[in-house]
């Protein structure tokens, strides 16, 4: 899923994780998820330039999700996606939302994904990821040269 993240969100990136796998992945999603957060924060700054809003449909099959995101220094997760508690590989499906959790809190984002369509855990997962991936690219083009906000500063 962080492939698809990461290609449809033309950002290169490289995971080596290691935790308590053995145990439970849970700590270790959500360990990815808040570092990949860090780094995205770190990488965007004050914001200076950037659309900060994104939004995709991502359809993959039956399955269509609406990520949408605004990178407002303000973190929060709706995550509207009913995916039955179920493995897709050797992923739990529901640690998922403990890693968009965790990414936008460390990211300082506000993330919506609500999902339209969809039955296959997996197709819907993929759909999440993608658009997220789409979202972010979108959020993070660089449309100016002042911070986009009325108040001259992202966040509360």
């Amino acid at each position: 899923m962080l492939a698809h993240l990461a290609k449809h969100g033309r950002i290169d990136l490289q995971v080596k994780a290691s935790g308590d796998l053995a145990v439970d992945p849970h700590h270790t999603v959500e360990d990815v998820g808040i570092v990949l957060g860090q780094a995205f924060r770190s990488a965007v700054g004050d914001g200076r330039g950037i659309a900060r809003f994104g939004a995709m449909p991502a359809p993959m099959d039956e399955a269509l999700v609406l990520a949408a995101l605004d990178v407002s220094g303000r973190p929060y997760l709706h995550y509207g996606l009913s995916v039955e508690r179920e493995v897709v590989g050797t992923f739990a499906t529901d640690l998922a939302e403990e890693f968009f959790r965790a990414f936008a809190t460390h990211a300082a984002v506000t993330l919506h994904l609500v999902q339209l369509q969809g039955r296959n855990p997996h197709h819907i997962l993929e759909a999440a990821f993608k658009g997220t991936g789409i979202a972010l690219h979108q959020a993070t083009r660089i449309v100016g040269g002042d911070v986009p906000s009325t108040k001259g500063v992202l966040g509360p």
